[in-house]
């Protein structure tokens, strides 16, 4: 009861935060041109947010974050992360005039990160059982990019519109602008915060003390520093090197990311699989449920299943099913591997009775004349 009071006051004063920003920013892009511009930077915005958002879902599918922490976290880049980082790059420039290179190549990065990381910090601080690993990390830190980099778009792509520094503007100057930022870069606020994703991914995972605190500040300055060469790169000699750098820094960080998200979401079968079978070996759930679970074309079965079966009724009692032994399995995992949270033993008891309370709603494929039901999958490592 206590962890839910919790719970609850993490979202309300986070998504009272988040409205406060939202009212600023709101303002902000109100005074920041007219309102035929600001129609077109936000359309045009949009346009990349969709397909940013679709991925991360899908590197999300084996164990789902609740969507409510993913909609804060995409709030929490576009109104919290944007409003706070301005405030203090105007107080920069009124306290210390830096010179506009000094600031996009060092304060725009020191405080963008820092206003961005600061969720997925708070994640780790009062929501830490909903992070299990790198992977977690990641889809936040995703999240979170996309909301900010889509404020940060609306702004510049409105001011592009309105014509500035002898640009002409117009339609012509937003759409070239959308080109650079939305079709070519608009991984770049995702790719830069997902190293502080990473540190605090390994910090959960952790079991030495100095690792769980070093992890994420030396992610957050792989960040800055990130994000930094990608600003200076557009700043000095009037942007000569930022096609070298796109091409032969930012393109193949990008795809190494890529390749170690996709990686991580592969591996987190193979650990769901082995946890869910010691689960089994200690009584918490019947092995031959195991291919049902562990990996996500035998879910969509078990589910599709379920309804032809048993109706709508069925199916959400197999996708609740299925969403707690998850939750179980990882947090199953983190205890074999020494690094569950304190109350690992009431969260798990948890899962485990409300999975015992949804199975006598349950519809199971059944085999056919025989041999196993179509489709079954495979799963390494699981009894039948």
């Amino acid at each position: 009861m206590q962890r839910r009071r919790s719970y609850a006051a993490f979202t309300i004063v986070v998504t009272v935060v988040m409205l406060f920003g939202a009212a600023g920013m709101g303002l902000v892009l109100l005074l920041s041109g007219a309102p035929g511009a600001l129609v077109v930077g936000l359309l045009l915005a949009l346009v990349p947010v969709v397909p940013l958002i679709w991925v991360y879902m899908w590197l999300d599918r084996y164990e789902p974050e609740p969507r409510s922490l993913l909609a804060l976290g995409l709030g929490w880049g576009a109104f919290v992360a944007t409003s706070g980082a301005l405030v203090l790059q105007l107080f920069d420039s009124v306290i210390f005039e830096n010179t506009d290179t000094f600031a996009a190549t060092v304060v725009a990065p020191v405080t963008e990160e820092a206003a961005k990381g600061l969720f997925i910090l708070l994640l780790l601080i009062y929501r830490r059982n909903e992070l299990d690993g790198v992977l977690d990390g990641l889809v936040y830190a995703g999240m979170v990019g996309i909301g900010f980099a889509f404020t940060e778009n609306i702004l510049y792509l409105t001011s592009a519109y309105m014509g500035d520094d002898g640009q002409a503007g117009g339609l012509g100057g937003a759409v070239g602008l959308f080109v650079v930022r939305c079709i070519f870069g608009p991984f770049a606020h995702p790719f830069f915060t997902s190293f502080t994703g990473i540190g605090i991914g390994i910090a959960v995972t952790a079991r030495t003390r100095a690792v769980r605190v070093f992890a994420p500040i030396v992610g957050y300055l792989v960040a800055v520093c990130a994000h930094g060469l990608w600003n200076a790169s557009l700043m000095v000699d009037d942007g000569r090197n930022a096609i070298a750098t796109y091409v032969f820094l930012m393109v193949p960080g990008f795809l190494l990311l890529s390749g170690f998200a996709i990686w991580s979401r592969r591996r987190e079968g193979g650990v769901l699989t082995a946890a869910l079978s010691d689960c089994a070996q200690r009584g918490f759930l019947d092995p031959a449920e195991i291919p049902w679970l562990a990996r996500i074309p035998a879910r969509r079965f078990a589910r599709r299943y379920a309804e032809k079966v048993g109706g709508p009724s069925a199916r959400r009692a197999m996708v609740a099913y299925q969403n707690e032994a998850v939750e179980l399995g990882f947090l199953h995992s983190r205890y074999l591997r020494g690094v569950a949270p304190p109350d690992f033993a009431a969260l798990g008891q948890e899962h485990v009775d409300h999975m015992r309370a949804l199975r006598p709603g349950l519809v199971w494929p059944q085999p056919a004349a025989g041999g196993p039901p179509t489709q079954l999958p495979a799963v390494r490592g699981a009894g039948r």
